[in-house]
């Protein structure tokens, strides 16, 4: 077992305040040749601005390498889903529509597809992942089991998702609320645009003019003309 294997990946959805920070920083990744793999969705457009990043949840038994025709697709022994594989990838695109979490991209100019691979070329000997290294609000978060409840005291992880009847365990775990949280009271914001403004009076505070002001006694410099 790696040193590291103590080390794993975090993902807050509710942290994210969409700065694309990740975004970016994964873009300047040298295996990525300028492309970033990671994107941020909507939760629910029409009702919020929230955002999620999205990135390969390196599943146990990852469907995008089951469906993968070429055995282009690897999983290495610390659980780590690479890209596919130049030699072997044929752009097929059948681990795009396969994939349950909607992450790898199929890039038609170069026929290969392209995801996230938690930048491993850094976490394989310890570091964070690029996206990790510069989220502002820790939305991701790459560390230790302890040091991530001592953060989050009010959320635990989770790796285990549902898709109709299957069940996927992933090794990147997804922070949720230890305790369900009140529905919040629904405050209707165009109620209050019939409303008319109250009256109000503003009062000013009147200062002297600098000839009013008479010089201080115990000023010594009080006559002093400049």
């Amino acid at each position: 077992m790696p040193h590291h294997a103590h080390l794993e990946f975090f993902l807050d959805p509710s942290r994210c305040i969409g700065c694309q920070s990740c975004v970016q920083a994964c873009s300047e990744c040298d295996t990525h040749k300028g492309d970033s793999m990671i994107h941020l969705e909507y939760i629910d457009r029409s009702q919020s601005v929230q955002t999620v990043p999205m990135v390969c949840m390196h599943c146990e038994q990852p469907t995008c390498a089951e469906v993968c025709p070429a055995d282009a697709i690897k999983r290495t022994g610390d659980g780590i889903v690479q890209s596919a594989r130049k030699p072997r990838c044929i752009a097929c695109g059948n681990c795009v529509m396969a994939c349950p979490f909607g992450v790898p991209e199929l890039y038609i100019d170069r026929q290969i597809m392209m995801k996230c691979d938690m930048c491993y070329d850094r976490t394989s000997i310890g570091k964070k992942p690029m996206c990790a290294t510069v989220c502002p609000s820790q939305a991701l978060f790459f560390g230790t089991r302890e040091q991530i409840d001592a953060l989050r005291p009010q959320s635990m992880p989770t790796n285990r998702f549902t898709f109709g009847e299957q069940t996927i365990t992933t090794r990147v775990n997804v922070m949720v609320p230890r305790h369900k949280a009140p529905p919040a009271p629904h405050l209707d914001v165009t109620s209050a645009m019939d409303e008319r403004p109250q009256n109000r009076t503003v009062r000013l505070k009147v200062v002297r003019s600098e000839a009013a002001v008479e010089p201080r006694i115990d000023d010594p410099f009080g006559e002093v003309e400049i």
